[in-house]
């Protein structure tokens, strides 16, 4: 975020939407949903609102489907706890964390197997070429 008063602005519509969805909505398509980010544009005409959904694919997609028919409530909310002359309108955007962490723990999985297969393979390694010659020299040096 650009400055305080933008972050401040955030995060106060994070709670706010938070504790009206808490409170719940009269929507049946609602899942449970968790508002994870808010994001306000630098003339605080616009805030983006990134969200997460427990459940499967159609969960998803009707908790989606309800919160853009309670966008205009949401903002009536938003409004009346910010005190604002504007009130910025409202954008939802799913958040991508749960499959991008799930991805990304497959990859760590599949990095740590391949690191084990490189250190099973360099255990049992030995030097290429003969065996130095003045090893025992330089030994001795020391």
């Amino acid at each position: 975020m650009g400055n305080e008063r933008q972050a401040r602005l955030a995060d106060r519509i994070r709670v706010l939407i938070a504790e009206r969805l808490e409170k719940g909505l009269r929507d049946p398509r609602l899942g449970f949903v968790t508002i994870t980010d808010v994001r306000v544009t630098g003339d605080l005409q616009h805030a983006s609102v990134f969200y997460t959904v427990l459940g499967d694919e159609k969960e998803r997609v009707s908790s989606a489907e309800a919160l853009r028919a309670a966008t205009g409530m949401l903002r009536s909310e938003v409004g009346r706890g910010l005190n604002a002359r504007l009130v910025p309108t409202l954008e939802f955007i799913a958040d991508g964390i749960p499959e991008n962490a799930g991805h990304i723990e497959e990859l760590l999985r599949e990095a740590r197997e391949r690191d084990e297969a490189v250190a099973g393979i360099a255990g049992s390694a030995a030097f290429a070429g003969e065996a130095d010659p003045y090893k025992k020299v330089r030994d001795d040096e020391e």
